[in-house]
């Protein structure tokens, strides 16, 4: 008896260091979608939806008069059909905001109806200018159990004059979001439209256990560092089924910003990203950083279609960051009309103040991509590592890209270290050397663990 439990220990001990037993990922976590005991419609607080009149009190005072329901299992916020005009506004726990099919949500064009808060921790100061910052137009703070989702609404933050003052170096404080969550668990954004963020579209940062699924984000190629979802110093992260169109990063990783990141120590760890398709003008579909400085780990993305972008997956940081990035599971990309399929680049050479330390040396390495197809690319990869601190373990695996380009290398790598097989066309020699590499036996472990994601509810 003793020897077959010793056995049956050892197996168990196989399969989890193998990671070939797994319950699945985040997104195998399904959200329920129990409706709230108590509803009202934003037409009871006043509102008008003619696109013209103001509506910010009467979000204000719904949200006020729905948080009364938070110890009765909640309640909703229901948005009719028509064009909802507003400044920014902060929803409360236990609460859904439902925007009905034909219902806009609309960012007032009035910068004095958009709140100045202060910068984020983790930050130090606006992403864009020193100092404080616009606060979004939808916000949750320190909330639990809250969705925002619809019969495809939508929310549009009508922010082509946030991209003039931003091109025109006018902008009084860093651009807002459409949507931000700080320090909140159980979030649920589906079944939206966003249209023209003034910035970001979904910004979670400091949060846990979210699930961002069947939504479409949408932003001119002009649009001036337009971003679609971006987990910040998050985890448990699922995003799945979106289509994602914006002027910069598609879907961007973050976790703070040199010294600030690195004081504030919180990193974003497993996520869950599949089956989406997301096209970049100018910046990544996928990326990672540059502000990582709490470190970014434990992702998994397999099923996403890649178009007509700028680049592909892109890996981002410099000297200063400190942080890390490793453990990424990469498998599963169609890519099409893509300039530049993978970059790994240690020279992202922004700094929020000079008070950074330039010896704080981020770490790359575990980097896992593998089943991966391509037509008219025109570079394969470029990566470019730090001297003193190499990017290393990056695996690439089963890739096949269809190269444009008359340039004489499709590759270009230094102080980096990997190991290929079975990829066309062949890598360079850097990525050539290291040991082979075994699946990210990580993968089967971390999105195995139960997460309340599926608790959260929804209608």
């Amino acid at each position: 008896m003793l020897v077959a439990l010793l056995l049956l220990l050892a197996l168990s001990n196989a399969i989890e260091a193998s990671g070939e037993e797994s319950d699945g990922g985040l997104c195998d976590y399904k959200v329920a979608l129990d409706p709230r005991p108590h509803s009202v419609s934003i037409t009871e607080f006043g509102a008008v939806g003619d696109g013209k009149t103001l509506n910010t009190i009467a979000f204000q005072n719904a949200i006020f008069y729905l948080k009364s329901f938070a110890d009765k299992g909640g309640a909703q916020l229901y948005v009719p059909p028509g064009r909802w005009l507003t400044g920014s506004f902060n929803l409360t726990s236990h609460l859904t905001l439902f925007l009905e099919k034909g219902a806009v949500v609309l960012g007032s064009q009035d910068p004095t109806h958009w709140d100045v808060v202060e910068p984020l921790p983790s930050y130090g100061r606006g992403i864009e200018l020193p100092g404080r910052r616009y606060r979004s137009l939808i916000n949750g703070y320190m909330l639990d159990d809250v969705v925002i989702t619809g019969d495809n609404g939508t929310i549009d933050g009508q922010g082509s004059m946030w991209w003039n003052w931003f091109n025109n170096k006018t902008l009084n404080y860093s651009r807002p979001h459409l949507v931000e969550f700080v320090s909140s668990k159980s979030v649920v954004v589906s079944n939206l439209t966003f249209l023209n963020a003034p910035a970001y579209n979904i910004h979670p940062v400091y949060c846990s256990d979210v699930h961002i699924q069947n939504i479409s984000i949408s932003a001119p190629p002009e649009s001036p560092f337009t971003v679609g979802v971006a987990p910040d110093s998050s985890d448990n992260v699922c995003i799945e089924d979106c289509t994602i169109s914006t002027g910069y990063d598609s879907i961007t990783l973050k976790s703070g910003w040199d010294e600030y990141g690195i004081s504030y120590g919180m990193p974003t760890t497993n996520l869950h990203i599949r089956q989406v398709h997301l096209q970049s003008s100018a910046g990544s579909t996928i990326a990672f950083g540059s502000e990582m400085s709490g470190g970014i780990s434990q992702v998994l993305i397999e099923g996403a279609h890649l178009y007509h972008s700028s680049s592909g997956v892109e890996f981002r940081t410099t000297r200063g960051r400190g942080g890390y990035i490793t453990d990424i599971s990469i498998s599963g990309l169609e890519m099409e009309d893509v300039h530049l399929a993978f970059s790994a680049t240690g020279q992202c050479e922004t700094h929020p103040d000079d008070n950074f330390d330039p010896f704080a040396l981020p770490a790359v390495n575990k980097i896992f991509i593998q089943n991966v197809t391509g037509k008219n690319i025109s570079i394969a990869g470029e990566f470019t590592g730090i001297r003193e601190s190499p990017f290393t373990s990056i695996c690439l695996s089963n890739i096949t890209l269809s190269i444009t380009s008359e340039l004489p290398a499709s590759w270009s790598c230094s102080n980096v270290s990997g190991h290929s097989t079975s990829v066309s066309p062949e890598p360079c020699p850097e990525l050539q050397v290291g040991v082979p590499c075994l699946n990210s036996s990580w993968s089967g472990r971390i999105f195995s663990q139960s997460s309340s994601i599926g608790r959260a509810e929804a209608l």
